[in-house]
């Protein structure tokens, strides 16, 4: 559906036209002085050249073609040419009527749709998440959200870190502890034990152990490089563990990620695709694709357009070993025998950037995907007060489990100190306190630009007073309390009037989600999606502080504003769900 602002821009365009200029020169927008007027179009300036007038004066010959415009209140002239724009309430009352009527409240679809794919760059097996994974974990499922919202299909995969040196390593401490274990004989032909050997707390205890040692012997970490080589070319009883340690650490990160309420539709890792390799790299080899350096295949993949030198993607290393990047290109591979997707997002820290680079490019010119079809979602640190990376008092790195729950403590101590939920039961109230601990996380994290490094400050984020995520679910709790004690008193909704300007101000706000989302879209950044939802429950607390709702006497006047409060709360439950975060009923 138009909003006000698309109206306002066809009439104001068209009075361009009829002045004999281009009509996209019409094109408004919301005020930036809304004290002055709500609206604002500054075409005139622009003009000015074209029609070889002053802009003022253009400006004057568009007002005389909308002095008769039955949609506006007041059309001034400010400035050297500035249209301040103030349409009539039947505006605003129209517009309201016809979002409340609106499913989807004013949200729009992609007009194409596409077949998409979002890359976690997920976690190592073996490996307790840290504070690090909880920016493409929130940020992943936000934009998996918003863009299945919009209409496209969508297809995420944690992308497990399940190959490489690290499972060589765990393959020989686990043998060093554990010599008899049937998956070391190399000579067993039976079948392996169904139960995991190891748990995730074993698997934590002996990745760091092995690392440790492998840094300080080259002996050891020799062995575990023979491990790794061994298992890669199939042994069959390190395959079996490897299947173990992975089967382990998906049970474990599904505990932290369904606290978060992050989900996946596919739990897929490196070794999926390690058969997909050999073939590859031939292929990449008779097409001259690749080419042989210092004993080395690799992808030459610099441009004379680049600004800063861009390293050759190393296909086979001088040992004959397959990299990091010769496994995502293979993954690549995959997807498009599988999916076939139109886009791939990968979801992975700034840091990374180079090695995206070589890759995205490196398949580009295998023909592995369509140039621009692959495109790297970058995002900052999460960091401590100090500036740098967030980590323990004692300066280990903040597990995410850890951060979680003590979130989820901070949650409960606050609602206990606001007086909220004091009345539910207590499985009740845990579970408002898990929603409110989601909100101050999530809310934190993604009300900033995707790049931007943010401090960590929990403190502040389970706050209900502020930009914060406890703040709109809070919001949201107030609405469904008015809402529920108006169908106690049999009370509805009816059709919009305005009667107090903080009515004009809320419709503005909701007449607003269209053109959020397509930022947040366009930009893959829900930031902006939680500047709109914090703006409209801003809006919705002033239109309550100067617009009683339910003590209003006037029946048509406390149908309209029920009207409203239904609406935003519509609309602010639908922009919650797309950052991932749940209202409670009560609070």
């Amino acid at each position: 559906m138009a909003s006000i602002v698309d109206t306002l821009s066809a009439r104001v365009g068209a009075a361009f036209e009829a002045a004999g200029l281009p009509a996209e020169l019409g094109q408004c927008a919301e005020s930036d002085r809304p004290d002055l007027a709500p609206y604002q179009c500054n075409g005139a300036m622009a003009a000015a050249k074209i029609a070889k007038k002053a802009p003022r004066a253009v400006a004057e010959d568009v007002a005389a073609q909308l002095q008769d415009d039955p949609d506006f209140e007041t059309i001034e002239i400010a400035g050297p040419g500035f249209l301040n724009l103030t349409p009539k309430a039947l505006v605003y009352a129209g517009q309201a009527d016809a979002l409340a009527a609106d499913p989807r409240v004013g949200a729009g679809h992609v007009e194409t749709p596409r077949t998409v794919m979002i890359d976690f760059g997920g976690p190592n097996v073996a490996k307790a998440m840290h504070v690090g994974h909880l920016r493409s974990s929130v940020l992943g499922d936000s934009l998996q959200r918003l863009m299945r919202f919009l209409g496209e299909k969508v297809v995420s995969d944690i992308h497990l870190g399940d190959w490489g040196y690290q499972m060589g390593l765990l393959v020989t401490e686990l043998e060093t502890e554990q010599p008899s274990l049937p998956y070391f004989d190399p000579e067993f032909d039976g079948d392996y034990p169904a139960k995991p050997p190891v748990t995730i707390q074993d698997l934590s205890r002996l990745y760091p152990q092995a690392a440790t040692k492998a840094k300080e012997d080259d002996d050891r970490a020799a062995i575990a490089r023979k491990a790794t080589a061994e298992l890669q070319a199939g042994r069959r009883g390190y395959r079996a563990l490897l299947a173990h340690f992975i089967s382990v650490s998906i049970a474990a990160l599904k505990q932290d990620f369904d606290a978060l309420g992050v989900h996946f539709d596919l739990w897929r890792g490196e070794s999926d695709v390690n058969d997909l390799i050999p073939g590859l790299v031939e292929d990449f080899k008779a097409r001259g694709v690749a080419e042989k350096s210092d004993g080395a295949w690799i992808v030459r993949v610099a441009r004379n357009s680049d600004k800063k030198e861009l390293a050759p993607l190393i296909l086979v290393s001088s040992q004959g070993a397959a990299l990091y990047g010769t496994t995502d290109l293979a993954t690549i591979l995959d997807r498009k025998q599988t999916v076939d997707p139109d886009h791939i997002f990968y979801v992975v820290d700034l840091g990374q950037s180079d090695h995206f680079e070589q890759v995205f490019r490196a398949a580009y010119k295998a023909g592995l995907a369509e140039e621009g079809a692959l495109e790297h979602i970058k995002f900052g640190t999460v960091n401590g007060p100090d500036g740098k990376r967030l980590r323990t008092r004692s300066g280990g790195t903040f597990s995410l489990a850890d951060l979680i729950s003590e979130a989820l403590e901070r949650a409960k101590a606050r609602l206990n100190e606001a007086g909220l939920g004091a009345e539910l039961p207590a499985e009740e109230f845990d579970s408002v306190a898990r929603k409110v601990a989601n909100a101050a996380i999530k809310f934190a994290d993604l009300q900033n630009f995707r790049t931007t490094n943010y401090i960590f400050d929990l403190d502040r984020f389970v706050s209900f007073e502020g930009k914060t995520g406890p703040y709109l679910l809070y919001q949201a709790v107030r609405i469904k309390s008015i809402l529920r004690k108006a169908a106690e008193k049999s009370l509805d909704g009816g059709p919009v009037t305005i009667s107090d300007p903080a009515e004009a101000t809320l419709i503005r706000r909701l007449d607003g989600f269209d053109a959020a989302l397509k930022r947040a879209y366009e930009q893959r950044a829900p930031n902006h999606i939680c500047e709109h939802v914090y703006s409209l429950a801003q809006a919705f607390s002033s239109f309550y502080g100067a617009c009683p709702i339910l003590p209003e006497e006037d029946a048509a006047i406390r149908a309209s504003r029920l009207t409203l409060a239904k609406t935003t709360l519509k609309q602010l439950e639908i922009g919650l769900s797309l950052i991932g975060l749940e209202a409670p009923e009560k609070m």
